[in-house]
């Protein structure tokens, strides 16, 4: 019985793969360097991120992190020291604590996306035209791969 055949990516696909790792690094590094500017690690600048959308459980929040609930536990609560993060009930299941962005946690995160060069330099850059295809195409990948969260 023959293997079954594996069909190599065409030098136009890995091209565009090494553009998105590119793009993907550019991003990590600025958005690093926001966090730093707002006194914050890459990873409270992303739990707060998230949180700033919706409050979120705590399990909830370390699978999309992808991390161990304690670090989760560990960054919260130094969010929360800074009143940029707040634990309450969850009015579903009132044994299960939410953490939520408060007014000023959802205000930094805010002031993060807004500073960051990416937004304001590249994509700007492109016609609103172009944005919307790229962000059309960006989900239609997301889909087909499954990676949403």
């Amino acid at each position: 019985m023959a293997a079954p055949q594996t069909t190599r990516p065409d030098e136009l696909t890995l091209e565009v793969v090494d553009l998105i790792g590119s793009v993907v690094a550019l991003y990590h590094e600025e958005y690093e360097e926001a966090a730093g500017e707002q006194a914050l690690t890459g990873a409270q600048a992303k739990l707060l991120s998230l949180l700033s959308l919706e409050p979120l459980p705590m399990r909830k929040l370390a699978h999309k992190l992808k991390c161990e609930p304690s670090n989760v536990t560990g960054i919260v609560d130094r969010l929360e020291a800074r009143g940029l993060v707040e634990r309450r009930p969850d009015p579903a299941d009132r044994r299960v604590k939410l953490a939520a962005a408060t007014d000023e946690g959802r205000r930094v995160a805010r002031s993060l996306r807004e500073s960051l060069r990416f937004a304001r330099e590249p994509l700007a850059g492109l016609s609103e035209e172009e944005r919307l295809t790229l962000r059309d195409l960006l989900q239609q990948m997301l889909r087909a791969g499954s990676y949403e969260g």
